[in-house]
């Protein structure tokens, strides 16, 4: 299985730390050339691969780190995501409600990825929490899961886990997915919720 993460902000670079900790390869990319990347890259660990998005896009499970604006951008840059899982980690802040057509984010980011199967997760905890150590207190950090395919959550859950977070699934993106996303400037009931779970 490989691993990849679109966009390198401090989300993507959260991301990349978890991936780094637990010693799992991932490709990071963005738009920019992968040389811009590499000093930063290199700091967090060698598991942190700078690559183009060509190369990224090449992976089997692929965390979408951008702006919410930015995602139909990616999703133009193959002609179908079949066989791909897409990690929808977007916060569509400031976005109108209007725009997103009564949907959830997560559901709007689906239609675009065409064939591609979509999960929303890891997008409930600012960066500075995401990249911490998972493990508090003797128990784990929660990570919130949303998916239209239980096959697909059920993949992302069990990387979650690799990584040392405890997932929770929230059932469908139309559902579970409003629990975690941003839409105009209101924020979802499990948004910035710091949860850690024992046993």
């Amino acid at each position: 299985m490989r691993y990849a993460i679109i966009g390198f902000g401090s989300i993507g670079q959260a991301l990349a730390k978890a991936f780094a900790r637990s010693g799992i390869e991932v490709s990071v990319a963005t738009t920019r050339d992968p040389e811009s990347m590499a000093g930063t890259a290199a700091a967090i660990g060698p598991e942190i691969v700078p690559v183009d998005l060509a190369q990224a896009l090449t992976a089997d499970i692929i965390f979408l780190a951008v702006r919410f604006e930015a995602h139909p951008g990616v999703a133009q840059a193959l002609p179908s995501w079949t066989g791909k899982t897409i990690v929808d980690v977007t916060n569509a802040y400031g976005v109108s409600p209007e725009l997103l057509g009564g949907k959830s984010s997560a559901q709007v980011v689906a239609q675009a990825f065409t064939g591609g199967k979509v999960v929303k997760g890891f997008n409930h905890l600012v960066a500075g929490v995401l990249e911490q150590d998972p493990a508090v207190h003797g128990g784990r950090r929660v990570v919130f899961l949303a998916s239209d395919d239980e096959g697909a959550a059920a993949q992302v859950g069990a990387l979650a886990e690799d990584l040392g977070f405890a997932p929770i699934e929230l059932g469908g993106l139309a559902e579970g997915g409003l629990l975690v996303q941003a839409s105009g400037t209101t924020w979802g009931q499990l948004i910035f919720k710091d949860l850690v779970t024992f046993g």
